[in-house]
């Protein structure tokens, strides 16, 4: 098993200012259309058994630069927590409205992330995941959320197959409305 391959200053920092940052791991073998295949050949959503129902996500989750960018982020000692989901969003599946998972608790140090996970590309008529930079300092309860819509700052993460998108856990967030006649998967893990 390789090092973890750790983040630099200036990615650190992007992290800290930004509350996310996105990694492309290279991997040897075609495990994103692995992945894919499990997922499609499941009966039901197992939510937090999805690593017990694709075990691929070992292989994913184990990758030097994954692993890196959380020593990175959260220190040596970092754990997967329990939690974790599959979110599948079919065709026309309605947008979110912005939410944030955590409870916005302030600190000088990051608590949880979670690290996105999309197993095939994802393009703007699929209903990526769209963030907002630097909400993860901002207290603002779910509910009063709703009424908000776009921002000119926010990410729309249209994406390429492999692509872990590692997010504070306060940072605000929303599935945009899927606008195809195909699914779109986000393999969300809580760390």
């Amino acid at each position: 098993m390789s090092e973890p391959a750790l983040l630099n200053d200036d990615e650190l920092l992007s992290f800290i200012v930004n509350g996310y940052y996105l990694l492309k791991p290279d991997y040897a073998t075609p495990i994103h259309q692995e992945v894919c295949n499990k997922l499609n050949a499941l009966e039901s959503n197992p939510g937090n058994g999805i690593l017990e129902a694709v075990p691929e996500l070992n292989e994913i989750y184990d990758h030097p630069m994954v692993k890196g960018a959380l020593a990175s982020i959260l220190g040596a000692d970092y754990t997967m927590n329990q939690h974790r989901h599959w979110h599948k969003r079919g065709p026309e599946d309605a947008s979110q409205n912005w939410h944030q998972d955590g409870t916005n608790v302030r600190h000088h140090q990051t608590w949880k992330v979670l690290a996105m996970y999309y197993p095939h590309d994802v393009s703007l008529e699929m209903g990526p995941t769209v963030i907002m930079p630097g909400t993860h300092f901002r207290n603002a309860p779910t509910d009063r959320m709703k009424t908000y819509g776009n921002f000119k700052e926010q990410v729309v993460l249209d994406v390429e197959a492999g692509t872990i998108a590692i997010t504070h856990y306060d940072l605000w967030h929303a599935g945009a409305l899927n606008r195809t006649d195909e699914s779109r998967s986000m393999l969300k893990f809580l760390f």
